[in-house]
């Protein structure tokens, strides 16, 4: 495994397995192949409904706790000094572990501030190794960078190849911030996985579409968190280590972008009373 090292010193893989949208009956399971198979990063998230799950597997697995990288994320119900603060040391029993790796703010909505003191305070007193943000566009980022003691580690945003983020890439490198994709499949819109250019580059190196575009990201200094409830998928997924695009492929995916959403955007304000009245991504 490739690690990166984030602005307070400490490795995160570059690949690791996300647990979004398995349900908490199927993700102990999943989590269980993923360590397997070698993923060493799991990230998870209160909303999700699984940290319980992805404890479970965390005691079962027999891998040393300090092997492993585990993500969770405070939801908006969560928001604000007091909740984040008590919703944090939920995440910790849930996770029935010493100490969290990662915990990022999950939207950039409620008292997001609070949520971050809650986080800083956890995290000078070691039992959260580092924090950051999701979901917060360049503007919103920007701002949590000028007025927070301690600096985001990472922001993870949608970030795919039809969705490259170039302008938000740009201003997490300035702030010091590892830019961390979700949906690096864009969960299968677009056609993504019988994309053309994607099977042609593919090809050339005997991989498939996932394994092209999880190793254009990674090359682009994007972390990725591909999420498959198959065990061959999964080993499919973190077999991107052994072959590396060249200008001209890394050029042909980049002119994929078409530098907007597949999911959804905090500028609809529907779209922020939806994710503000759920439990979600």
């Amino acid at each position: 495994m490739k690690y990166v090292t984030l602005n307070n010193g400490i490795k995160m893989p570059v690949l690791g397995y996300g647990v979004f949208q398995i349900s908490s009956e199927e993700c102990e399971r999943c989590v269980l192949d993923a360590i397997e198979v070698g993923y060493r990063a799991i990230d998870t998230a209160q909303a999700y409904g699984n940290e319980e799950a992805v404890g479970n597997a965390i005691c079962k697995c027999g891998i040393p706790r300090d092997e492993l990288f585990i993500t969770t994320k405070v939801w908006i119900s969560n928001g604000g000094y007091e909740k984040a603060k008590a919703s944090l040391q939920e995440s910790l029993h849930k996770l029935q572990t010493a100490y969290i790796d990662l915990v990022l703010i999950h939207q950039p909505f409620n008292d997001y501030y609070g949520t971050y003191r809650a986080m800083e305070e956890a995290y000078k007193e070691g039992w959260i190794r580092a924090i950051g943000v999701s979901n917060f566009y360049p503007d919103r980022f920007v701002d949590i960078c000028n007025f927070v003691e301690v600096k985001p580690a990472v922001n993870q945003v949608e970030t795919h190849v039809f969705y490259q983020q170039k302008t938000a890439h740009e201003y997490m490198k300035k702030y010091g911030a590892q830019h961390e994709s979700w949906a690096p499949f864009a969960e299968g819109r677009n056609n993504f996985f019988t994309n053309p250019a994607l099977t042609e580059i593919g090809k050339k190196y005997g991989k498939s579409v996932a394994q092209t575009a999880l190793r254009f990201l990674i090359q682009s200094d994007v972390v990725v968190i591909p999420k498959s409830t198959h065990k061959e998928r999964m080993i499919e997924n973190i077999d991107v280590f052994d072959f590396a695009l060249d200008e001209t492929d890394m050029a042909a995916i980049q002119a994929l972008d078409e530098n907007k959403s597949l999911f959804f955007s905090h500028y609809d304000p529907a779209i922020v009373e939806m994710l503000i009245g759920r439990h979600g991504h």
